[in-house]
């Protein structure tokens, strides 16, 4: 979705109006084109109203709110819907969901609290669109809520792995700022992602494919921007155009992300059928690590889906592998240790699975590749909208 998103919000009988109003965020992202008050109205409005996102706000458990949500949903399954309760919705939730929302919030709330829901919301129907035109190809998002854990590392090492077991795979340096995947694997940025994005024109296989670097291992990259200003030019709707496209033509797509959960990184997970989530043995990386872990359960991500990658596991720094499942509440799926050689072989712009065979960092990335050679998974991660629950519908439950 590019541009100002033009939101309509239906205003159930009994509702506090300005509660609502003092929970949405800034006009100048969120255009509302109407807040109607009577669901009736609001429907005769929807139909009326070029609209990107219905917001339904209801007092507890309402039988004409989930009317309208299911209609909306079906006269534009492209659109989402969030639902605004002013009440606890204990006992109306699965019936939201169930009927076509994509989230549920309890009033009051923040306007950067609503607006992330917003966004999210959006970012899942715009993957998900992209998931369906593309093939069932494995997508691996690798994530790391705090920067410097090993992220593009590991992308990197992982798909030198995979590459060498002879499957088709590529990368998404998604960090359109500051992306080091080239850097890492030494490859110059003769076209990027950016070049790419300005192209325009319809993206299809053959187009993404002429805009990737190819690596000696055979693995291919779709590299960042080279200068922070040209990130702004890579959309969400385009991003689900290239995953798409990548999806169709490779067994596997690593998405090599920024730190923290952008509209970019959101709507990667919706379209991912995995989870990479890097962490270092250090108090706050673990801590972002844990809220990194619970911001994808509440996104409903299936947790059987998500490999934990401690890095950098032997360091000695006063906590232990015990505190690390203790803070976690995980144990790692695959530890890697430290290596004198990693560092070298960066500068080098070598991944330290082709720069020291047999060390036990190569021995942990390719365990790693292992994994998911073994359990290539046919459909995105993310569980069915009946059974998700939203970012504030888990609090509402407590």
């Amino acid at each position: 979705m590019t541009g100002v998103i033009r939101a309509l919000v239906a205003l159930e009988q009994g509702v506090d109006r300005d509660l609502v109003q003092a929970s949405l965020p800034p006009q100048s992202e969120i255009e509302i084109v109407g807040i109607v008050e009577g669901l009736d109205a609001s429907w005769k409005t929807l139909q009326e109203t070029p609209t990107d996102l219905l917001m339904v706000a209801c007092v507890d458990y309402s039988d004409r709110a989930l009317f309208l949500i299911d209609g909306a949903a079906k006269d534009r399954p492209d659109r989402p819907i969030v639902v605004l309760c002013n009440g606890s919705p204990n006992g109306f939730i699965r019936r939201i969901f169930e009927a076509g929302a994509d989230d549920v919030l309890t009033l009051p709330e923040a306007p950067d609290h609503v607006r992330f829901a917003l966004q999210k919301a959006l970012a899942r129907r715009a993957g998900a669109a992209g998931g369906a035109a593309g093939s069932q190809a494995s997508m691996i998002v690798v994530l790391g809520p705090k920067g410097g854990t090993g992220k593009t590392l590991t992308s990197c090492n992982l798909g030198v792995a995979l590459a060498q077991a002879g499957k088709r795979v590529a990368i998404v340096d998604l960090d359109l700022q500051f992306g080091d995947v080239g850097l890492s694997l030494g490859l110059s940025p003769e076209q990027t992602i950016h070049d790419l994005a300005k192209s325009g024109g319809s993206l299809d296989a053959e187009k993404v494919d002429a805009y990737l670097m190819e690596h000696s291992s055979g693995l291919r990259v779709l590299l960042a921007p080279t200068r922070p200003d040209q990130a702004g030019l890579v959309s969400i709707d385009f991003l689900r155009e290239v995953y798409g496209a990548l999806r169709a033509t490779h067994d596997y797509v690593i998405v090599d992300t920024p730190p923290g959960f952008s509209p970019e990184v959101i709507a990667s997970i919706d379209s991912a059928t995995d989870i990479c989530l890097v962490g270092m043995l250090d108090a706050l990386s673990l801590k972002n690590t844990k809220l990194g872990l619970e911001t994808l359960d509440l996104m409903g991500f299936d947790s059987s889906r998500i490999r934990f990658i401690l890095n950098r596991a032997d360091t000695r720094v006063g906590i232990t592998r015990e505190d690390v499942l203790s803070v976690i509440g995980k144990a790692p799926d695959v530890s890697v240790p430290s290596d004198r050689e990693i560092p070298v072989a960066l500068n080098e712009g070598m991944p330290i699975i082709l720069a020291s065979e047999r060390s036990e960092a190569s021995k942990a990335f390719k365990a790693l590749a292992g994994m998911y050679l073994e359990s290539a998974a046919p459909s995105p991660g993310l569980a069915p909208k009946a059974e998700r629950s939203g970012v504030f519908a888990r609090r509402a439950r407590r």
